[in-house]
């Protein structure tokens, strides 16, 4: 999972993703996505040049600018987006929660969209033709979601958890001193302290109270209480940060965040909560809605029939391999279920978990990739370390945080393993991530190859700005991650790679179980039966799991399976198209060098360039 300002995942893209929205927590997450070094001409003061394998192509420039266009024009709704992907002039901003945000937001989109439609009729490149289509369609599908969400959802505001992660992407060591010190302003504004300002908890609980029409859905109750509870948490993470980075002066502004994020948990409690729903069906047009944003363009009853195939296949898989784990174990049981819990025993104390990732794992990660030519790798260690409480509590499975990408002065992503799941409640502590099997598949999918080395690529490789965070969603990102898993599980330990296989059978699991809930096919307590039973995931795991797929993201989960299977389809389609001439890594670096081109774009790319140019040779 990609991380965001922090989408686990609930709105997936810039583009799409509206003020009263959920924080893009998920997802990247669920989606901080990385223009190139060229946009940062158009800031209004110079960054540094980010760190280059090879210089963008003037297309790539050129296409930049266009881009421009566009994410200017949405800045003002989210800055903190903008400033977290490293362009200056944004970093003491605020989200825009004023009245009539949506049609401002709309109108803004639609004013820029306008302008690139002309554009287009006047550029002759085919590559920026491409990545023109590319902004139009972004700029209809962010008019789409806004219109959809307005007219069917009454927005409730998490409204801690935007401020702490507003917060934390100014107060990281992927940013640079000067640009921290914003930090101080951007909290006053979230608290209506500096000039001009209304304190954002304030403008939430309008933008709810004014929505008081019959039929608008509800919040969920579990998402409410849940933000109330993280309260102190939140404002203990806040605090954390602006002593750690030694930001003086603000106390006044802390103070006064506590007393406003404690009145709105009060007000919530007792006017929210009441009539939140708990019905997790989603209306049918607001989910389609969501798998569209999320990338998954198949119905969702298909879906699930492909995704029951696949935990069946993998479920048998692991059967079979796990009587040779307990062999070489010297385990007695060997059914799947039995020798995982053995092996997740003894557990790492935290204090050996980020050494044995670092120490032990990641170094031979790459010496395997290196070793069986799997894909270019970047020339420095990749980077990992375990997440705050308050992290957790905002995104409580593991996830990459991106490092800054426009102005990248040699700043790295980071694997980020959080150590519980603060909403569990009384299901217990995580036993899924903290012990050394699982080590290599997590690695694989947050780091190398995953998603430390596609976002790297994005910056080393000079990818456009439409190819990265236009053209965006979770399947193109979350697909090469566990693509990028299972290009390694031959290489792994047995018991490394039974757990590689249960990470595959949760991601099966996801996509017949989050349209399931969704559909009203299914509810919680089967899913969370199947999660624990069948897929062997802790109580406070799986419970993250059911509040993923029917609270936080619906629809984002089964990105993963279906990601998967069109890389897998179109590797197929490539290696009988080339026979002897198929080059896994050169397809790899080919699938990299794209960006994060959606399935049917890449497939396109595979058909008309890398094919021809592999034949050719």
């Amino acid at each position: 999972m990609v991380s965001a300002a922090a989408s686990g995942d609930a709105s997936n893209t810039f583009p799409q993703a509206l003020p009263m929205t959920k924080p893009l927590v998920l997802a990247i997450s669920l989606a901080l996505l990385a223009p190139t070094a060229a946009f940062a001409q158009a800031t209004t003061t110079p960054t540094p040049t980010a760190v280059a394998s090879k210089p963008a192509p003037a297309w790539v420039t050129r296409s930049n600018e266009h881009a421009q266009v566009l994410l200017l024009a949405q800045a003002p709704f989210q800055p903190e987006l903008l400033s977290s992907i490293g362009v200056s002039g944004f970093d003491d901003q605020v989200s825009d929660y004023g009245p009539e945000y949506a049609r401002r937001y709309r109108e803004a989109t639609a004013a820029a969209r306008t302008q690139l439609q002309a554009r287009l009729a006047a550029e002759t490149d085919p590559n920026v033709r491409q990545d023109l289509a590319i902004l139009l369609r972004a700029s209809d599908d962010a008019i789409e979601a806004s219109e959809v969400n307005e007219r069917l959802v009454r927005p409730w505001a998490d409204v801690g958890q935007v401020v702490f992660q507003g917060i934390k992407g100014l107060l990281s060591e992927q940013v640079a001193p000067e640009r921290r010190a914003k930090a101080l302003l951007r909290l006053q504004r979230y608290v209506g302290m500096a000039e001009g300002s209304t304190a954002t908890a304030t403008l939430a609980r309008a933008r709810y109270e004014e929505r008081n029409q019959a039929g608008l859905l509800a919040p969920t109750k579990i998402e409410v209480e849940q933000g109330i509870n993280n309260v102190p948490t939140y404002i203990s993470g806040i605090r954390a940060l602006f002593t750690q980075y030694k930001i003086e002066g603000a106390e006044p502004a802390l103070a006064a965040l506590e007393k406003q994020l404690g009145d709105y948990a009060a007000w919530s409690k007792a006017e929210v909560v009441p009539t939140a729903r708990t019905d997790y069906k989603l209306p049918t047009e607001l989910y389609a809605l969501q798998l569209k944003n999320v990338g998954i363009d198949i119905d969702p009853r298909l879906l699930i029939q492909r995704a029951q195939v696949g935990f069946m296949e993998t479920r048998a898989a692991m059967q079979q391999l796990a009587p040779l784990v307990a062999r070489e174990k010297g385990l007695t049981q060997t059914g799947y279920f039995d020798v995982m819990r053995a092996l997740k025993q003894p557990q790492l104390r935290n204090d050996q978990i980020e050494p044995h990732y670092r120490n032990v794992v990641m170094p031979e990660i790459d010496r395997l990739i290196a070793q069986h030519n799997v894909v270019a790798l970047p020339q420095r260690p990749m980077q990992m370390r375990l997440g705050t409480p308050a992290e957790s509590a905002a995104q409580s499975a593991p996830h990459l945080v991106p490092a800054p990408l426009v102005g990248n002065t040699g700043q790295q992503g980071t694997f980020v393993l959080p150590l519980s799941n603060p909403n569990a409640g009384e299901d217990g502590a995580y036993d899924d991530f903290n012990f050394p099997s699982v080590a290599w598949t997590l690695t694989a999918h947050e780091g190398r190859p995953g998603h430390e080395l596609q976002f790297t690529a994005m910056v080393e490789r000079g990818v456009s700005l439409a190819r990265t965070l236009y053209a965006f969603n979770s399947v193109n990102v979350e697909g090469w991650a566990l693509y990028a898993e299972a290009e390694m599980v031959p290489y792994e330990p047995l018991d490394g790679q039974l757990f590689a296989l249960q990470f595959r059978l949760l991601r099966a699991a996801r996509a017949m179980l989050d349209p399931m809930l969704n559909l009203g096919l299914t509810d919680r307590e089967t899913a969370l039966k199947v999660l624990i039973e069948e897929v062997g995931l802790s109580k406070a795991m799986a419970r993250q799991e059911i509040d993923r797929y029917t609270v936080n993201a619906p629809g984002q989960a089964g990105s993963y399976f279906y990601g998967y299977s069109r890389i897998l389809q179109l590797r197929a389609e490539t290696e009988l198209a080339l026979g002897d001439k198929f080059d896994r890594r050169a397809f790899n670096d080919f699938l990299l060098d794209q960006g994060l081109l959606p399935p049917d774009l890449l497939a396109k790319a595979v058909r008309e360039e890398f094919v021809p140019a592999m034949k050719a040779r």
